[in-house]
């Protein structure tokens, strides 16, 4: 396995053409993209979903890893830090764990601060910023304890499963 960030869980590596029937899978599952901000709302062929992991690959100004359980080679997710500004030393993180079976196990909690960490230390950002939908109550506990704070309410910023929500913003500054 092509290993870029390790901790107790999880590894982080570098994503693969092979990996496109485990993010078709998941796309493809309400359940997994109920709280995605958009992308994958409505059905994707196998066909666009390949077209959209080759971008992937290729977007350098995107720090795009999977998400792997450090007992096995088995892909969970992917996760990283898009929207990178150079200028204003910022990025905006983002993550998606596709096997419920590891969901609420601390998996994204660990890639979150694994990523966060490259973000200061190897990027050089100074802030990185997340938005996540209110009823994400896994997700809002897992960015507060990889050091996350909020800092703001987007009010009815989503419309899913009939009802408008909020979308929180959160971000961590180096300092933190």
């Amino acid at each position: 396995m092509n290993t870029f960030l390790a901790g107790e869980k999880v590894v982080l590596r570098s994503l693969e053409l092979e990996d496109l029937d485990m993010f078709w899978t998941w796309f493809a599952d309400r359940e997994v993209v109920r709280y995605s901000m958009g992308t994958w709302l409505f059905p994707w062929s196998k066909k666009e979903t390949e077209q959209w992991l080759q971008q992937t690959l290729q977007d350098k100004n995107t720090l795009t890893l999977g998400v792997v359980k450090k007992d096995g080679s088995q892909l969970i997710g992917y996760a990283g830090i898009a929207s990178i500004s150079h200028i204003n030393h910022s990025g905006e993180y983002y993550i998606l764990l596709g096997e419920k079976s590891s969901w609420g196990q601390g998996y994204g909690t660990e890639a979150t601060q694994l990523i966060v960490h490259y973000g200061f230390a190897s990027l050089n950002l100074h802030r990185i910023m997340l938005t996540v939908s209110s009823l994400n109550t896994g997700g809002i506990k897992a960015y507060t304890r990889a050091g996350f704070r909020q800092e703001g309410i987007l009010r009815d910023a989503c419309y899913r499963d009939g009802v408008y929500h909020d979308k929180i913003v959160m971000s961590i500054l180096r300092p933190e």
